[in-house]
Parts: structure tokens; sequence; C-alpha cells
């Protein structure tokens, strides 16, 4: 493919350089290596433009300078240029994606519709859990079927909340789990009063003072999540979840487990 100066220069532009940049470049590949003046005789570029254009070219590892008088300038091989401007492309492109990586996982992993919030993923359910149990003052329920959604930073967070005297209720028919939340200090384990034998899609619970999140297992094993605080939609939820007698509406009724 044959490329005419007016093409290397603007392909020169695309991979980050200046159209005097890149004719400085070109120019001094052309001499071997030149004054601010040889330069300018050969390019499209004015001599007083040329020692800044030239120190840029040098700070970005594409031209070496000699402190003569008058300076001179020289390119550094081709091959030595390619490689720098490869491994430059290569850095701000993972810069640029790794930003818009982040954006991307930010706006999809919540979402707001009102006062319900969508979360996706299970470290920023996992966060959101924490938070709730963290931020409560008087009442806590945690319930999950799932050890592998009952992790440290959970029983930590329900731990400390409960030493605190808040009131801590954990949930859950599976023995490992109940285990854990037995271990506890000042936390009340219960059996959930209404649990379909059937269900594989439901997640976790957690209610902390007028705040609840639920969440849902897909079948690749993905977890998504809704949750709302101090909303109508929050205090509707926790009621019809009480009333219908999933959750004990006085945890006084209960035995407390301790280690």
């Amino acid at each position: 493919m044959s490329v005419d100066e007016n093409g290397a220069i603007d392909a020169f532009e695309r991979l980050g350089l200046t159209s005097y940049e890149a004719k400085v470049f070109i120019a001094l590949h052309r001499l071997g290596s030149g004054t601010a003046r040889d330069v300018a005789r050969v390019a499209d570029v004015p001599r007083s433009q040329v020692y800044s254009v030239a120190e840029s070219l040098e700070a970005r590892g594409l031209v070496e300078t000699q402190q003569s008088s008058p300076i001179r300038y020289r390119p550094v091989s081709l091959e030595e240029a390619e490689e720098t401007l490869r491994n430059r492309f290569e850095q701000e492109r993972e810069r640029a994606f790794e930003y818009v990586d982040e954006v991307k996982r930010e706006s999809s992993g919540e979402e707001t519709r009102e006062d319900i919030w969508t979360v996706r993923g299970r470290d920023r359910i996992d966060d959101r859990v924490v938070d709730l149990i963290s931020d409560a003052e008087e009442r806590i329920v945690f319930g999950t079927r799932l050890p592998e959604l009952f992790t440290d930073r959970i029983e930590r967070a329900l731990e400390e909340r409960s030493s605190t005297g808040t009131v801590a209720i954990g949930l859950s028919r599976d023995d490992r789990v109940r285990e854990r939340l037995e271990a506890l200090e000042g936390v009340t384990v219960e059996t959930p009063a209404t649990f379909p034998e059937t269900d594989r899609r439901s997640g976790r619970i957690a209610i902390a003072d007028d705040g609840i999140l639920l969440s849902v297992v897909d079948d690749d094993g993905s977890e998504t999540a809704i949750w709302s605080s101090g909303s109508l939609f929050a205090s509707v939820l926790i009621q019809l979840i009480e009333t219908g007698e999933a959750i004990p509406v006085d945890p006084s009724s209960s035995t407390e487990r301790s280690a």
C-alpha cells in the first residue's frame, strides 16, 4: 500500500501525535539529524515552532537532542519509535477502557426506579447487605438458604451490631448457615415458617430497621437484588413479609443462641 506524506501525517495524528510533531519526526528521518533551521527547511513547520515540537518529541521518546550550538536533533530508529508508540497506545487503551469498564459496572451494578434500587452481582449485593446491617440501630433480620451467600463480612457486621444491643435474627433451614449463625453471640436463630421445598431461586433477605433487600439467584449462579430504605415500598414489603409469618415479628419469643 502506497502512503503519501499527508497520509502518513494523518496516521501519526491518529496515533496521538500533533501535525507538527508528525512533520518534524518525518523531516528528521529524511535528514538523519539536523538543527531547527534544517528541519524548518524541509518541513512545513516554522523554525520558531521546531524547538518546542522537538522537545515534545523528545519527551515522547521519539527524538534525541544533542546539546551543541546550534542544538541538533536526531530521530530514534523506526523500530524503537514503533515500539514506543505501540506501548503508549496500549497504555492509553488500557487506561481508557479500564475507566469505561468501571463506569459500565457501576451503572449496570445498581440502578434506581424511584425508591427501589436494583443491584446486580454478588460482590455489590454483599456490599449493600453489609451497609444495611451496619446502619441498623433497632433490628436486623438476615436469612439465606445458601452458605456461600452468608459471607464473612456479613457475619462480622451481624456480630458487631448485635454486640451493641441491636436485635439480630438469623433465618435459614440450611444446617451450615444455622451453625454459623448460632455461633454469633446475641443473634437469635429462627427457621422460616414458610419455605417451599422446591425453592431454587431465593438468594438472601436482609431487613435493617426500615430498609429491606431481597435477592434471587439465576440458573447460571448470578445474583440480582432489589432494595429500598426509608420508603413506602420498603415499609409495605416488610409488613407483608412479617404478616406472612416468614419472619417472626416478636423476636423475644425465640431462644437466643450464643457461642
